[in-house]
């Protein structure tokens, strides 16, 4: 299992992201774009439900977390270019704070038959990216991250 490492430095609006898997970039790619897997793991604790995931070149997409309180917290954004394993870049808005858009590039390094993950994500300002690590960003990363190690765990075989 690897360890999440997110940067934000002083003064810029933007935030970087890097986690390390023990699993093949394929696999890695498919838990980031096939909703069945991804409802498995992003969020952490929360329940999620996609509204709807289009993946393809302006294809948008929805999904909602919803707490154990029933509190629900919707996300929506718009594939830019054709995503493939390589990589895949999208807006991200957090329906919460309407008007405050992200563009995330994520990459998929193979690296000695894992996968590191790179995640580069702008803000509109540093403000904005601000607001982002402190509503809980971090922790809400690392514990999706931590039931993404369990996924791919059960779905790659043992050799």
């Amino acid at each position: 299992m690897g360890t999440t490492k997110v940067t934000a430095e002083p003064g810029v609006p933007f935030i970087d992201i890097t986690r390390e898997f023990d699993a093949p970039r394929e696999l890695v790619f498919r838990a980031h774009t096939d909703p069945e897997l991804l409802t498995q793991w992003l969020g952490g604790d929360f329940e999620m439900v996609v509204d709807h995931f289009e993946l393809r070149d302006g294809g948008t997409w929805r999904y909602t977390h919803r707490d154990g309180e029933g509190n629900e917290y919707a996300f929506h954004g718009v594939f830019h270019g054709m995503p493939t394993p390589e990589r895949m870049v999208q807006t991200f808005e957090f329906e919460g704070a309407p008007g405050h858009v992200a563009l995330d590039t994520l990459t998929l390094e193979e690296r000695d038959g894992g996968t590191v993950v790179r995640i580069h994500s702008v803000h509109q300002s540093v403000e904005g990216r601000d607001a982002m690590v402190a509503g809980g960003m971090e922790s809400g990363l690392d514990a999706g991250y931590r039931r993404l190690d369990e996924l791919i765990a059960r779905l790659v075989p043992v050799a």
